[in-house]
């Protein structure tokens, strides 16, 4: 089961994410993450991965197609929260050229800002 939740904070939205991060789920939030993105009007958007229980390559997917979407719009992304499992993921992928990870979520809003 997935869940999605969303923070708004100044021009960030945080995207808090419960569940698993592979094919089944990635269509999902992709469309719900972008449907909030524009409704908002946000400038970047942060993820929080502390309740992922389990991430795949469909989860390294969907984060390339969020940045491409948030740089268009002058943004970036930041991750928080994320487990030793998913990190071990996100740095074969090379994800962090693109995006940092940050210890909180705090942290993330701030860098951002």
């Amino acid at each position: 089961m997935l869940r999605i939740d969303f923070i708004m904070v100044n021009r960030t939205l945080v995207v808090v994410l419960e569940g698993e991060l592979d094919h089944h789920t990635c269509v999902e939030i992709r469309q719900t993450v972008d449907r909030e993105y524009q409704k908002r009007r946000a400038k970047n958007l942060v993820f929080d991965f502390a309740n992922i229980n389990f991430m795949d390559s469909s989860g390294i997917g969907m984060l390339m197609g969020r940045y491409r979407s948030v740089v268009i719009c002058g943004g970036e992304i930041g991750l928080f929260n994320v487990s030793p499992e998913a990190e071990k993921i996100l740095a074969m992928s090379g994800i962090h050229k693109l995006m940092k990870t940050y210890s909180s979520k705090q942290e993330a809003i701030d860098a951002l800002a």
